[in-house]
């Protein structure tokens, strides 16, 4: 199994600790000397005050925080969990993506989301109710701009009358794209467009607030899995979909970190219902702590993660 790790680019209260150049270099340095696969950071670009009073967060641009990882490591996957497609046009994530995967010799893996923050969508001028519909058309048209030369394509806001976009991605014939979110109409996506799906732990209390549908057991994830199973064979998909999870309480809003007794029998009972790779975060009130807890992770838990089959 594989494990991507979350850089903590999202704790700016904290960023001569978290978000400098020499911080996300040396971090990832460290998660690519523990073992880690990939380093993963978030997205949030405009973020309404309200939602930041109830909990939100701040976090550094994607797309300049791992081309400092990228700068400081050579094999380690550089992973946006998750950039919000409809907040861009879809060509310039397009260049932004070719660009960073060009730079770092092909190391890109794109998560996406159709996002969930309404007053984030207004102050950056996209309707919220398109959300998705930008999200499927961006994808089709990223794959257009990374493979073809004079493209002519029509959307619901640009008009490409032959238009040609180098440098190619070095990853052919792009980079894998994993499709974040809970709902039938995600998973519908991710087996139509992407090569990875990405659901995230959520209960009945933050349905609102996610605006995704709740996902808290594994008994519900094997269901979803299931699903897309069953999607992909209605379709005619033969070609296979990772399947991206945070396992319970491994994510960034976990302030005590995971517990490490039972992390890889957890991780085997959700590789048996067919994840691929897993998402996780390790705490540290500081960059020293996190440091220690990233060599300590690599260390004690990613050799039981490795010996897990997918």
């Amino acid at each position: 199994m594989r494990v991507t790790l979350g850089l903590p680019t999202h704790r700016v209260d904290l960023l001569e600790q978290f978000g400098t150049a020499e911080a996300v270099m040396e971090l990832a340095k460290e998660a690519e000397a523990a073992g880690f696969d990939a380093v993963n950071v978030t997205e949030h670009p405009f973020p309404g005050d309200e939602w930041m009073r109830t909990g939100g967060h701040h976090a550094l641009d994607p797309f300049v925080a791992l081309s400092f990882a990228a700068a400081a490591t050579t094999t380690l996957r550089l992973h946006t969990n998750l950039v919000v497609l409809a907040y861009r046009n879809p060509f310039l994530t397009a260049k932004a993506v070719a660009t960073l995967d060009a730079m770092s010799g092909g190391r890109v893996i794109l998560g996406v989301g159709a996002g969930y923050l309404d007053t984030e969508f207004a102050a950056l001028g996209v309707d919220f109710e398109e959300r998705n519909d930008l999200t499927d058309e961006a994808i089709s048209a990223m794959k257009v701009a990374w493979s073809e030369e004079g493209v002519t394509l029509d959307g619901r806001h640009f008009r490409a009358t032959g238009n040609t976009m180098l440098p190619k991605p070095v990853q052919k014939p792009h980079p894998p794209i994993w499709v974040g979110g809970n709902s039938a109409r995600a998973i519908r996506r991710a087996v139509e467009l992407a090569d990875g799906w990405s659901p995230m732990p959520n209960t009945a209390a933050t349905v609102g607030r996610r605006r995704t549908p709740a996902l808290d057991s594994v008994t519900v994830l094997r269901e979803r899995i299931a699903y897309a199973r069953e999607h992909a064979a209605r379709i005619g998909r033969s070609a296979p979909l990772d399947i991206v999870f945070i396992p319970m309480g491994a994510d960034m809003y976990s302030p005590d970190g995971l517990d490490r007794a039972r992390f890889v029998d957890e991780a085997a009972e959700l590789a048996d219902a067919g994840v691929t790779w897993l998402v996780v975060s390790v705490p540290g009130a500081g960059r020293a702590a996190v440091v220690d807890n990233i060599r300590s992770f690599g260390a004690d838990v990613l050799p039981g993660l490795r010996a897990i089959a997918v």
